[in-house]
């Protein structure tokens, strides 16, 4: 064999191996999710309890994602913008912060939403839950739920309660819970939980429903009288106070919720693998530290479990709405 022909062989069969482990390696980089930074939208203005849930669980998923996942708050449109938005990105690398009014309210108050929250997001799993307190006036002659529930039906329609606004979770619990007991008990709406809350320490409210971490320190400081949680479980915080389902409403639960979604769009693979962090992250022990700070329980749950709460809340709340006829700001 002349040596020119083995060279050029040689030559050819050590460039198509060559070519061969680059498109390897290409293909294979291509697989690789992170391949950037993940951004976490929060559909809500800064402060609060969204944010504190999301950058809690965005700390622990940049630990063991490969890449640093970044918050970005979104406020508008009760949500709807950022749900949108997020919908409709391409970028495979932009997440939500799902919650209670965007994935179980909003689809039955508003005519119409610029995304659907079955077909457009792919639900990853529940992160916290914030049970709702429900609270008196301490001159209301009532000791407990039992008695508020008495009382309320012996003067049908004499009674308040205050919320902050049309739609808010406030306003949900407390028609949830008109709903459960059959009473009737007229809404006064505010525009936020502040003038509404000192409504109710002055006694021009007689009663509300308002997350827990925004009441502590008024129950603690016998400015307001709590009757009964909201959540499945007794709080810590408050030991002695019963639950609405202790107290007679069976299976009665009102919390706000939080968890994180991904576009349906999204690679099964990339859907799988976020699942899987996004677990530990809510059951760290950081994460559940930083919830309990806030009154929050942290869950950290399969997809498929998050998607059948996400289902069981919408039918819980569509009846709600319909009910009592709850509308967003600015449409009666």
């Amino acid at each position: 064999m002349k040596p020119s022909s083995f060279n050029r062989r040689d030559v050819l069969i050590a460039g198509a191996s060559a070519a061969s482990g680059l498109w390897g390696a290409a293909a294979q980089a291509e697989t690789v999710w992170p391949a950037k930074p993940l951004r976490l939208v929060v559909p809500f203005a800064t402060g609060g309890s969204s944010e504190i849930v999301a950058r809690a669980v965005a700390g622990e998923l940049s630990k063991t994602l490969g890449q640093s996942v970044f918050v970005d708050n979104k406020p508008g449109a009760a949500g709807n913008i950022a749900m949108q938005e997020v919908a409709n990105s391409v970028d495979e690398h932009t997440l939500i912060l799902g919650h209670i009014g965007t994935l179980a309210v909003n689809p039955y108050i508003f005519p119409k939403l610029p995304y659907d929250a079955a077909r457009d997001f792919a639900p990853i799993t529940l992160v916290a839950k914030v049970p709702s307190l429900y609270v008196v006036h301490p001159d209301l002659p009532v000791r407990n739920f039992k008695e508020f529930v008495a009382y309320a039906k012996s003067k049908p329609g004499q009674m308040n309660y205050g919320s902050a606004g049309n739609g808010s979770a406030g306003h949900l619990a407390f028609e949830y819970l008109k709903m459960a007991t059959e009473t009737f008990v007229l809404h006064v709406p505010y525009r936020g939980t502040g003038p509404m809350l000192t409504d109710l320490m002055a006694g021009r409210l007689q009663a509300a429903a308002v997350g827990a971490p925004a009441l502590l320190q008024f129950i603690k400081s016998g400015r307001l009288r709590c009757i009964a949680t909201g959540s499945s479980q007794r709080l810590p915080q408050l030991p002695d106070v019963p639950t609405v389902a202790e107290q007679g409403v069976k299976g009665f639960e009102m919390t706000q919720w939080y968890g994180l979604l991904a576009p349906s769009r999204w690679p099964k693979a990339s859907i799988a693998k976020l699942e899987a962090e996004s677990i530990k992250a809510a059951r760290s022990n950081l994460v559940k530290e930083k919830m309990a700070s806030e009154t929050a329980l942290a869950v950290g749950n399969a997809s498929a479990e998050f998607d059948a709460f996400i289902k069981l809340e919408q039918a819980r709340w569509k009846q709600v709405i319909a009910r009592a006829q709850i509308k967003p700001e600015g449409m009666g």
